[in-house]
């Protein structure tokens, strides 16, 4: 069983997780993982993550009234991001962690450095029927070796040109559907054992307390002002995993 300390830092990571992902619509599966890798290992908190995740996508996925929309126009995006997960949790049990940390430092780094200049990737409606399907296929493979839902799904998700509150309530649904994946693939291979599902399941509930804290703030709150601060974090963080992992 986990010390105090660390269930400690697992609460407290969850609830600002939770207040992040409240106030911008993501961040909660970068942030604990991210966190938690840095200070309890790689594969500990990719098992950490999977129910306040889990959770948490499911309400984000299911507000918003555009689900039938969403997902008519990026099924084969979602069927291949969620099918390719299995072979990307093949390299937990058969390459050095060091090594998928790494990649996880690189990914969190050029997500929040892309995040920051704001760059705006439009996507042509014609190029959607191949661009879809490699973008998943990428997304959950990277999702399967790291833990990391976003990139270049949300990226993806970003170029489609969607509504607000559409793109919100499509990437709930890729990370819905992206957990119940991972999770999957994490307990056909025996990475997590009892004492983590225990932490996991336990965890919702201050994810689910700093996500309604953070829709709060998000209506008090400049979102931009967030958005520099969370993602010059996020960089820094990502350099840290980076240069902790090679060392």
């Amino acid at each position: 069983m986990f010390e105090p300390v660390t269930i400690a830092l697992i609460g407290l990571t969850f609830l600002f997780a939770g207040t992040v992902k409240g106030v911008i619509g993501l961040g909660l599966p970068t942030v604990s993982l991210a966190i938690l890798t840095v200070t309890l290992g790689l594969q500990p908190a990719i098992a950490l993550l999977l129910m306040p995740s889990f959770v948490t996508n499911v309400w984000q996925a299911a507000v918003g009234g555009h689900a039938r929309e969403i997902c008519k126009r990026t099924w084969p995006f979602l069927v291949l991001t969620t099918t390719t997960v299995w072979l990307g949790a093949g390299a937990l049990t058969r390459f050095e962690v060091s090594y998928l940390s790494a990649l996880l430092g690189i990914l969190v780094t050029l997500y929040a450095a892309i995040s920051l200049t704001r760059s705006q990737i439009t996507l042509p409606k014609t190029s959607e029927p191949w661009a879809g399907p490699l973008a998943g296929a990428v997304n959950g493979i990277l999702t399967g070796m790291t833990g990391s839902f976003v990139f270049p799904g949300v990226l993806y998700l970003q170029a489609l040109g969607l509504p607000r509150a559409a793109l919100i309530q499509a990437m709930g649904i890729l990370f819905t559907a992206s957990t119940a994946a991972l999770a999957i693939s994490l307990g056909g291979r025996g990475l997590f054992g009892v004492d983590l599902n225990i932490a996991s399941a336990a965890a919702v509930i201050p994810a689910l307390i700093g996500m309604t804290l953070g829709q709060q703030l998000r209506t008090r709150m400049s979102g931009a002002i967030f958005r520099r601060v969370f993602f010059s974090s996020l960089l820094v963080l990502g350099l840290y995993i980076l240069a902790r992992s090679l060392m």
